[in-house]
């Protein structure tokens, strides 16, 4: 007997807008994001400028709103003056985090043009680890000011005459991690931090800032990092970071899948971290969650360990070139169901990579580039889930796993568009071997109509996309919408995306 699970929305029943920004990414200067991913002047598509035109036409299907830039582990070492200026005259530096060659051909200035030409803003970071304050200030003035002072000036020497006006910046990065260089206790790390955003809203009071949370859920340090961080920086910052990638191990895919509902408690407990020193500080401001690094991650990880070992110093090797699988796509898609539907929390989320490295996007040198199966469901949710996110009540069936206990078949999230004229439904079923038919009952949504159902659907969990055969793909079903109560009867181990629209 099929399952069957039951969702009902109610237009007043809301949980937050959602910051568009929920949809972000990341480009780090690693393996080949930039060099061979976005940059390859020598490609038939490449623009004045170098930059690859079928990549840049990839990233604006997807619609990113903001691009983390430029890391990551690279930042901890970041030296951006030797990126500026005339190409001939930029040093070339040794990448201490991912021990390659880095050239400085691309630098500030190129990854403007390249994020006005796709449509996206920049989120940049600051050195926290090699460098400090007085080195983020010199980096605000350049992209940011446009006075009559040395960095300022600078950047017009350099070609720049209107400053960039950057508006988010991370306070560094995964300064908890023992392989971060410069790495810090929670309490350094926490004075620093506040004291560079004191210093940096002095010169720009318009900018937000992002302070390093915990690398993962899994760090020793996780929660009292958090604490102590933002006993020394509340006042100063406007987000905590999170970072969490998602790795199968030798689990079964139920597993997988299961394994998702970790984000909750991460979500929760800094959450609730943030709350508490608001708390005791008597503070009026709420200190928000900025998710900037997350995606599956875990398929070439010995390899590239050994390719850094043995064969270091190079320029733009392949690494963390993860080849995304059905499940990982389904992963990805039940990971930006919980952003969602903590969106009254986390403003920020960022897909890390975008291209290359654990990325949407991959690229052939002089070659092809092409979506791989995690494209989808983050190039929908880009599209669909922008506006109100309304509460999900969903009764639905349980199951167990070889790891985990009570694990919902079916997880949703709703989001209503900015106009209210459009409504759509994320559900993933979690069983890997049965249908479920979801009913969605409509309570409020007087005269709507289904516009389009969109599945991922697969028998064979870890079938692959290249450059020749786009085996993963959307494709179109049918959806039945009487009296209010819509039906879908969802395929083991599927993304689904209906959309509805109010009838003119």
């Amino acid at each position: 007997m099929t399952k069957t699970s039951r969702l009902t929305i109610n237009k007043s029943d809301k949980i937050s807008d959602i910051d568009d920004r929920l949809y972000g990414s990341f480009i780090e200067h690693l393996g080949r994001a930039v060099y061979d991913g976005i940059y390859e002047p020598s490609h038939p598509s490449a623009d004045e400028n170098g930059m690859r035109e079928d990549v840049i036409d990839l990233v604006k299907e997807l619609n990113v709103p903001v691009v983390r830039y430029p890391g990551g582990n690279f930042v901890s070492n970041y030296f951006w003056e030797n990126g500026v200026g005339p190409k001939e005259n930029r040093k070339k530096r040794l990448d201490l985090a991912w021990r390659t060659l880095e050239p400085n051909e691309v630098g500030i200035s190129e990854f403007v043009k390249w994020a006005k030409k796709v449509g996206t803003s920049v989120m940049m970071a600051v050195n926290l680890g090699t460098r400090g304050t007085a080195d983020a200030l010199n980096l605000l003035e350049y992209c940011n000011l446009d006075t009559d002072s040395y960095y300022a000036n600078l950047r017009r020497e350099h070609g720049d005459k209107k400053p960039f006006g950057f508006r988010l910046w991370c306070m560094g990065n995964e300064m908890d991690g023992h392989w971060q260089v410069g790495h810090k206790t929670a309490y350094e790390y926490g004075r620093l931090a506040a004291e560079t955003a004191k210093a940096m809203k002095m010169m720009d009071d318009s900018i937000e800032c992002v302070a390093c949370g915990s690398a993962n859920i899994d760090q020793p340090t996780f929660a009292t990092w958090e604490k102590e961080v933002l006993e020394q920086a509340y006042e100063y910052v406007d987000y905590i970071s999170l970072h969490q990638y998602f790795n199968k191990k030798d689990g079964s895919t139920e597993d997988f899948f299961a394994s998702i509902d970790n984000l909750d408690t991460f979500i929760d407990t800094v959450s609730s971290i943030c709350d508490e020193v608001k708390a005791s500080k008597g503070s009026d401001k709420t200190v928000y969650l900025s998710f900037d690094e997350w995606n599956c991650w875990y398929h070439t990880l010995a390899e590239d360990d050994e390719r850094m070992k043995n064969d270091p110093w190079g320029l733009a090797p392949h690494l963390l070139e993860d080849d995304y699988t059905f499940e990982d796509a389904i992963v990805n898609g039940l990971a930006l169901i919980k952003f969602i539907n903590h969106s009254d929390r986390v403003k920020i989320a960022c897909l890390a990579q975008l291209v290359n490295v654990i990325a949407p996007i991959r690229t052939e040198k002089e070659g092809p580039a092409w979506k791989q199966t995690i494209y989808y469901p983050y190039e929908q949710a880009s599209k669909y889930g922008r506006g109100t996110a309304l509460k999900a009540q969903i009764t639905t069936g349980k199951h167990n796993t070889d790891i985990y206990e009570n694990v919902s078949d079916v997880e949703a999230a709703v989001v209503l568009s900015k106009d209210e004229e459009q409504l759509t439904v994320f559900a993933v079923n979690r069983l890997t071997d049965e249908d479920t038919v979801l009913e969605v009952e409509l309570n409020g949504f007087e005269g709507f109509k289904t516009v389009s159902w969109q599945a991922l659907e697969s028998d064979d969990m870890l079938v692959t996309n290249d450059a020749d055969n786009e085996r993963i793909k959307p494709v179109d079903k049918t959806v039945i919408l009487e009296n209010g109560v819509l039906k879908a009867t969802l395929k083991p181990a599927s993304w689904n995306v209906i959309v509805l629209r109010k009838e003119a």
